[in-house]
């Protein structure tokens, strides 16, 4: 049994094109674009802004997809919110 181990940890390391496919498919992270220009401020005035955050059916767009940081990321859900309640965003769009 410890033999068949040893066999798939010394094949593993000898195939090294596993390693490169490996390599190759790691996606970049994205970087948050309110943190990487400090002049963007959000309000919730500017529905402009905020509809980048935002997808055609009114939903807000996750972390992943927008690559907002957590803190920005709940600046942008208040901002949308907000902008929501004054009637300046639709909630939804049918």
């Amino acid at each position: 049994m410890a033999d068949k181990k040893n066999n798939r940890r010394n094949n593993r390391n000898r195939n090294n094109d596993y390693d490169d496919d490996y390599k190759a498919k790691r996606i970049r992270k994205k970087v948050c674009p309110l943190c990487a220009d400090k002049n963007i401020v959000l309000d919730y005035k500017n529905p402009e802004q905020l509809r980048k955050f935002v997808n055609e059916k009114g939903k807000i767009l996750p972390r992943r997809t927008t690559g907002a940081c957590a803190k920005h990321q709940r600046d942008i859900t208040t901002a949308v919110n907000r902008c929501r309640h004054i009637a300046m965003l639709p909630y939804s769009q049918d």
